[in-house]
């Protein structure tokens, strides 16, 4: 059916609807009106519960995301996530406490910068061989190296790297790096 055909049909429809109602009783009229303002109301209540659920529900994803910006933000231990040509794709606020740069100077840096040049070579060879695999591993990859803060001072590190994959992205590599310095000291 055409279009103009369409609203040719849905106005006659409403005009035929306009002359039922006119000839309605006058009993009948306020019988509608009154199913019809029930019928309000009770959609009226129905939204406002929804609203009410929305409103519960929107706090707990409020919490939820507090709840994961604590842990993820100010986690004890630095999370990194590098894009496949080696670069900070994204860094937790320790880790950039860490590394001794504002959080956004980091991204898009070189992580491999922030290896001393000694370890380097360990870094190259895990980093391209999980950027080969391209795949999830069962297991992440460590590997201890010396890495070297803004200000040029020192401390070691453990790294846990796997490479993770969503549907939606490209592949990262993503890292848990611990500052074991400390540790060492201690033992």
């Amino acid at each position: 059916m055409s279009k103009q055909k369409n609203m040719e049909r849905r106005g006659s429809l409403r005009t035929h609807a306009e002359a039922m109602v006119r000839n309605l009783s006058a009993a009948n009229k306020t019988m509608l009106n009154e199913v019809l303002t029930h019928e309000l109301l009770v959609h009226k209540v129905e939204l406002e519960m929804q609203n009410e659920e929305l409103r519960r529900a929107q706090l707990i994803i409020e919490e939820a995301r507090d709840r994961y910006i604590d842990l993820y933000e100010f986690a004890p231990v630095t999370y990194i996530s590098l894009n496949l040509g080696g670069t900070i794709h994204a860094i937790n606020l320790t880790g950039a406490q860490q590394l001794g740069m504002d959080r956004a100077k980091l991204i898009n840096k070189r992580f491999s910068g922030f290896i001393d040049k000694t370890a380097k070579d360990c870094w190259y060879r895990l980093f391209f061989s999980l950027v080969k695999s391209g795949s999830e591993l069962e297991y992440p990859k460590k590997l201890r190296l010396q890495m070297i803060r803004q200000d040029d001072s020192t401390f070691d590190a453990f790294l846990s790297c796997a490479v993770k994959t969503a549907a939606d992205s490209p592949p990262l590599l993503r890292i848990v790096l611990m500052d074991i310095s400390a540790n060492e000291s201690n033992e």
